[in-house]
């Protein structure tokens, strides 16, 4: 995901969306351990996008304080 894609959505569908792409991380983590998992690289790739929705849920909940 891209942080322009990432800043026009909700902060509940941020919310949302951070949750799944967790629950995708952990299960990735599983299938690594265990030499399922296809391309491994996507690991470093998910928890990019996870850090990208924090900062983005972070920044809308400052903004939402200042109001």
């Amino acid at each position: 995901m891209k942080a322009p894609e990432i800043r026009e959505m909700t902060l509940d569908d941020l919310q949302l969306k951070l949750k799944e792409m967790s629950r995708e991380l952990f299960n990735a983590r599983f299938q690594h351990v265990a030499g399922q998992i296809d391309n491994p690289m996507k690991i470093p790739q998910m928890k990019k996008d996870i850090a990208r929705l924090k900062t983005v849920i972070r920044e809308k909940g400052m903004n939402k304080k200042r109001v």
